[in-house]
């Protein structure tokens, strides 16, 4: 054996969505540098990076409702510290601060020494994966979002115009199935209100016959959303098949050029039967079915492992063709109440004046802390998920519960520690069930989800060979 990749032996620790405002090295609680170890001796140590790294004079506030997430640049080697080597740039809140803001981002990760992918100055930039030398190998990184505002996607170059700097874009469209009945009252409410005319006039002007899609006999847009007639209701979601197809491209480029390649995709989009029972976002138990479509393509078309990300919850585990499926991890460090400086547009929302601080904008949006992440455990109780593979082969993984402080005063919660107690077992207890829905198995020991790769049960057939893929 001349290299010692060639033996095969791999290991990564996955987390999930990081917003981190604050610093990590000062601490040193056992419990808190026990995690990091895990992070420290994997291979590769990653998450995804959500939103900004930024000085407060790069980039301006884009225009959306939720946090306006920033990471001071200083941070990355706290970030680097704790064993992170490996980001997604690919989310909803990389734009936060506009293409500058985004931009920045990159440059602060390359100066930190952390490899990313998923953004970028055009199209194919965003698309282009990150590669990360390892001692047991080169990893490649294809990040892509499902999630996003349109006018954050990057566009493509061309030979008279250049890109437009953005995220990877893997767009999908929604559509609700109705019955009969509701689909002829939404029939006649779309004539009666001019909205069948109002479609007409736009085909006969400057818009394509894609962007204002024909009405059929059994489909329509109304509201701005897509109707199906059908026999009862439901929501199904279909990738688009040219971003599909090109971040596919972009993999099998990542298996010519890499040892190991892993496909990271954010999304906030659910489905299955808890989509229509939860009556909290922390009782929502599964990814929309394009979603797990998109993960077997990626593994199909050369990916090592599929990780996703942005539910802000754990979601389960599949074994696909030898391969992880790991959905999510939900949130790894949580720290989006301590971002220092707001828009006024956020201000606005809830009819606070210039006078205003960070924290009276908070807890008008939670309303005293009773509503939004700080008012349920489930968004502080995630997972840190470590794979390892012997020989090329996966041969297990471990499950482990982190406890980010649901409840502690705003200064503490969001750092992530290893989870003890109550919170460790009720943390594993819904990954095992929630991974069963996959056919997959795990032992839970020594506060601890291990999921042994022989002997797995053959997996479910999935329902998203037919939602659009």
């Amino acid at each position: 054996m001349l290299y010692d990749s060639e033996a095969g032996d791999f290991t990564i620790t996955f987390g999930g969505d990081t917003m981190l405002t604050r610093r990590l090295a000062v601490y040193s609680e056992p419990r808190f540098t026990a995690l990091a170890k895990l992070f420290r001796d994997a291979d590769v140590g990653f998450v995804n990076l959500e939103g900004s790294t930024r000085n407060w004079d790069e980039g301006v506030p884009g225009i959306m409702r939720g946090t306006y997430m920033t990471t001071p640049p200083s941070l990355l080697e706290d970030l680097k510290w704790f064993g992170i080597d490996m980001v997604s740039c690919a989310n909803n809140h990389a734009f936060d601060y506009g293409a500058e803001g985004m931009m920045a981002t990159r440059r602060h990760l390359d100066h930190t020494g952390i490899v990313h992918s998923g953004s970028g100055a055009n199209l194919a930039e965003s698309r282009s994966p990150g590669y990360l030398e390892t001692p047991n190998g080169r990893v490649g990184l294809v990040s892509a979002t499902a999630t996003y505002r349109e006018w954050n996607a990057a566009g493509a170059q061309r030979r008279d115009m250049p890109g437009r700097p953005g995220i990877n874009p893997l767009a999908n469209t929604k559509t609700h199935r109705v019955d009969e009945k509701a689909f002829a009252e939404l029939r006649r409410m779309s004539k009666r209100l001019g909205f069948d005319l109002e479609k007409t006039r736009a085909r006969g002007h400057f818009y394509s016959d894609k962007e204002v899609p024909p009405d059929a006999a059994d489909s329509l847009e109304i509201f701005g959303a897509r109707i199906e007639k059908g026999k009862s209701f439901a929501t199904l979601y279909h990738a688009d098949a040219d971003d599909l197809a090109e971040n596919l491209r972009w993999v099998r480029e990542a298996r010519r050029q890499a040892d190991w390649v892993i496909f990271s995709l954010h999304f906030h989009e659910f489905g299955g039967k808890s989509l229509a029972q939860a009556k909290t976002r922390t009782e929502l138990q599964e990814p929309a079915d394009f979603v797990i479509g998109v993960a077997h393509a990626a593994i199909d078309a050369g990916a090592d492992i599929f990780v996703g990300h942005g539910s802000h919850i754990p979601l389960g585990v599949e074994i696909y063709q030898g391969k992880p499926i790991l959905y999510s991890a939900g949130n790894m460090i949580f720290q989006n109440e301590t971002v220092q400086f707001f828009p006024d547009e956020a201000y606005r929302r809830f009819d606070l004046g210039p006078d205003a601080t960070p924290s009276d904008f908070l807890d008008a949006r939670t309303n005293g802390g009773t509503k939004g992440h700080v008012a349920h455990e489930g968004f502080w109780e995630n997972v840190v998920i470590n794979c390892s593979f012997r020989k090329g082969r996966l041969a297990e993984i471990r499950v482990y519960p982190i406890d980010q402080g649901f409840g502690r005063p705003l200064p503490q919660r969001g750092r992530p520690m290893l989870a003890q107690g109550a919170v460790a077992k009720r943390v594993l207890a819904r990954m095992a069930k929630i991974s069963k829905f996959y056919g997959t198995d795990m032992r839970i020991a020594n506060n601890t989800g291990i999921i042994k790769v022989g002997g797995q049960r053959r997996k479910r057939k999935s329902p998203a060979r037919k939602s659009g893929l």
